[in-house]
């Protein structure tokens, strides 16, 4: 059966603990909470938190995705109308029949005919309202669509990277337990040395047709949920689904640059597909240790170099330390506290190629306590500061 047919008997909000105008933001903390709470590896051989997780995760899936929350919404609205049937609650609906006030009535019966909104040349609802339950109306030609087969979930998990494994790059492993293949059937959902048949009800298509006055409807094959085969000896590991839930070990190649907060998508390493199906994707959210020695700026670092009065104030050639080793930097004769200096290339590495610029700014540091030899030259060092006319602060106050 098509996703969006599974959406009439499911209240995602409610799965998610969220209300139905909450932000993209509060949808996805609710998840990662919930997810980390009922996760089977934190829940072993808790059956009732695994289905649990299973909803919520799907919850998220359609609630994440802009186009299936503003889907999924119009079909509450429909429902809340009264104005929609198929399983859900509400009377009306789109019936043949009709009745006053709804679609499909007789013309001066209180209502009106659904044809006349199209005229006589019959435009098929099932084509009107494909989209809202999962494309399975007849094309104009009048051949029915072929099955849509029900992609797996998107998933999401976290990593923790070191602040240079973020910059330069690098490959994690990732242990992630979700619904994945059968390894027994191999994904087809039935018994080794069998294979699933052609559904004859539906002739393969995952949909019958059938007339109602002017229109033709089409409606997914309850015969084979609109998968278009049926399995007569399924796989007793997956009992048919070509699903099991089990722990995997994913190799993340992680790209140079990334950074906090970074979601990296790994594509068909998400939950899988019923009977086959394409698996969905998985989100990778990255977050980056802080370094004692850098802070990034975008593709820039910024590191803070300690030096002495007379390295500033005579100049001097100092060691500073680089992402791989370290660089020698001159500070010119009478450099200020405080000042930048810009080591080109020396930043954070770009997938376009090159690199940012290291930033570099002097700090001045003060010795705690001098021995005597220090402190008398130091003295006489004042004293020549002051008659040379020196005053570090003229015009500070004025």
């Amino acid at each position: 059966m098509a996703p969006q047919r599974e959406w009439v008997d499911r209240d995602f909000y409610a799965d998610l603990g969220v209300s139905s105008d909450a932000t993209a933001d509060q949808i996805k903390k609710a998840y990662r909470k919930l997810a980390r709470e009922l996760h089977p590896d934190a829940n072993p051989g808790d059956t009732a938190a695994e289905e649990r997780f299973k909803r919520v995760s799907e919850a998220h899936s359609v609630l994440a995705d802009d186009a299936k929350r503003k889907e999924y919404d119009e079909m509450r609205k429909l429902m809340a109308s009264g104005r929609f049937r198929g399983g859900a609650p509400g009377g009306g609906g789109f019936s043949g029949g009709g009745s006053p006030g709804g679609f499909g009535g007789a013309p001066g019966a209180g209502g009106f005919d659904i044809g006349d909104l199209f005229g006589d040349g019959g435009a098929d609802v099932g084509d009107i309202f494909g989209g809202l339950f999962g494309g399975g109306g007849r094309s104009r030609g009048g051949a029915a669509s072929s099955p849509r087969q029900r992609r797996g979930n998107d998933l999401e998990t976290e990593t923790t990277l070191a602040f240079r494994d973020a910059v330069k790059g690098t490959t994690v492993q990732l242990r992630v337990t979700s619904p994945s293949p059968c390894t027994t059937c191999h994904g087809s959902g039935a018994k080794p040395g069998t294979s699933p048949r052609t559904c004859s009800t539906c002739r393969g298509s995952g949909f019958v047709s059938r007339n109602q006055g002017h229109f033709g409807f089409s409606e997914p094959c309850s015969d084979c949920q609109g998968t278009g085969t049926k399995i007569d000896d399924p796989c007793s590991d997956c009992s048919g689904s070509g699903i099991t839930v089990r722990p995997r070990t994913i190799n993340v190649r992680v790209p140079q640059g990334v950074e906090d907060g970074q979601r990296i998508r790994l594509a068909g390493q998400g939950e899988a597909g019923r009977r086959g199906a394409p698996s969905g994707d998985l989100y990778v959210t990255v977050h980056v240790n802080a370094d004692r020695v850098f802070t990034r700026i975008g593709n820039d670092l910024k590191v803070e170099l300690p030096v002495s009065i007379a390295e500033l104030v005579l100049g001097a050639t100092v060691s500073v330390p680089t992402l791989d080793s370290s660089v020698g930097v001159k500070i010119p004769a009478g450099t200020s506290d405080g000042r930048t200096l810009r080591l080109k290339g020396r930043g954070v590495p770009k997938r376009s190629g090159g690199a940012g610029d290291l930033l570099v700014t002097v700090k001045v540091a003060v010795p705690a306590k001098l021995d005597d030899a220090a402190l008398d030259a130091m003295r006489s060092y004042a004293a020549a500061e002051r008659s040379s006319g020196f005053d570090p602060r003229d015009g500070w106050a004025r």
